[in-house]
């Protein structure tokens, strides 16, 4: 490694938390614009342009608020916790792969600010780093409700983490390598020279829980029990205000544009698209990008039109649901990945296949009825019998 190197290295940091700021920005007043117009609202329209800068306007003015500390708190865990969410946040973007790169004489520029061969290790490695953000805060606060929302965000993401982690497994044997690159390059071609050879077709089961256990990962509505404000003020961030209440704000939607871009590039072809003859480094990324604003767009409306869960029922899901399910299906892929090694194709084809297609029926309809259960609305108010 020479200087020149270092200097990529060094812009590339630097491209990327630009990116990931403006993108926090951008993703912020589309949820505002989209949620009031989802409920006959105008939304922010002042600031700037179409009010594109209400979220600058709102980060400067929580920058110059008081910073107000509760006299029980624990000043420097207090001070501290927020950067514990924050800065996992960033580091889990550096292994996503937003293009395919270009050279600069004999050498090969990549838009990816790093390539592990253990890259899918380090992205959940860092969204467990980013609970003791949460738990830290609540713990430090010396308050009640904060407290009673980091013993929530505990439980769920250690549910969550582990549906999350097996559906990456799955992908991982489907691909043969833990490098995120890697995966992308083993979603190049199609399927009947039309159908893009895209992981979210063998891997939907693994796509859904994927989806659904990010979701609860970032504390998202309608998994957001963590801070629910109807219970618990504003759960572990309440005693929080100016700039560290905006740093918990940020790590949640860079949470959220993470979580999007892995899932892109796990089970939608990563950057891959549509050949064009011209302007071809900037494709790639434009490629990338729509498809990680359309996995935003569905965590908006996510939050936009799905009621808040009741904890049992949340705790359920993860448990009863996404575990066994994950397993299963791991279990299901990897017999799909071993057999055409020993068994004939024809074979294969003839007895395998619609094994596999009752499976995934099953293991879809068990997801939804489960999942719908919980989403239905209680009219007595009470807490199930079977799930004091």
């Amino acid at each position: 490694m020479d200087w020149l190197d270092v200097v990529i290295i060094l812009v590339k940091v630097l491209v990327v938390f630009g990116f990931l700021l403006v993108s926090v920005m951008m993703t912020i007043w589309v949820e505002r614009r989209i949620v009031a117009f989802m409920q006959q609202r105008y939304g922010p329209n002042r600031v700037g342009p179409f009010g594109m800068l209400q979220s600058l306007a709102d980060g400067v003015k929580l920058f110059f608020k008081e910073d107000i500390r509760p006299v029980t708190a624990d000043e420097p865990v207090f001070t501290l916790a927020p950067l514990f969410s924050l800065i996992p946040a960033f580091l889990a973007f550096a292994i996503i792969p937003v293009g395919q790169g270009f050279h600069i004489g004999h050498r090969l520029i990549t838009f990816q600010l790093a390539d592990p061969n253990i890259g899918i290790l380090f992205f959940l490695a860092m969204g467990s780093l980013m609970v003791y953000g949460v738990v830290l805060a609540g713990w430090s606060s010396g308050s009640a409700y904060p407290l009673l929302g980091a013993v929530r965000s505990t439980a769920q993401m250690i549910s969550y983490e582990m549906g999350l982690g097996l559906a990456a497994v799955a992908v991982v044997l489907w691909a043969g390598t833990l490098s995120t690159r890697g995966i992308v390059d083993a979603q190049a071609g199609t399927y009947f020279w039309i159908v893009p050879r895209w992981f979210i077709l063998p891997q939907f089961p693994a796509f859904v829980m994927f989806f659904l256990a990010g979701i609860a990962e970032a504390n998202r509505a309608p998994f957001d029990l963590p801070e629910a404000e109807t219970e618990l003020v504003a759960g572990y961030h309440t005693e929080y205000s100016g700039i560290k209440f905006a740093m918990f704000f940020l790590a949640e939607y860079l949470h959220v544009i993470t979580t999007s871009a892995i899932i892109v590039t796990l089970f939608l072809g990563g950057w891959r698209g549509p050949i064009v003859p011209f302007l071809r480094p900037i494709w790639p990324v434009a490629y990338f990008l729509g498809k990680m604003g359309a996995l935003i767009f569905l965590f908006i409306w996510a939050r936009a039109t799905l009621p808040r869960l009741r904890y049992d029922r949340l705790m359920r899901i993860g448990w009863k649901v996404f575990i066994p399910a994950g397993l299963a299906w791991v279990m299901i892929t990897a017999t799909l990945v071993v057999l055409p090694q020993e068994v004939k194709r024809s074979t294969l084809i003839a007895w395998i296949a619609p094994i596999f297609g009752v499976a995934a029926v099953i293991v879809l309809a068990r997801v939804t009825r489960e999942t719908l259960a919980a989403l239905k609305p209680n009219p007595g108010g009470g807490v199930p019998a079977g799930s004091r």
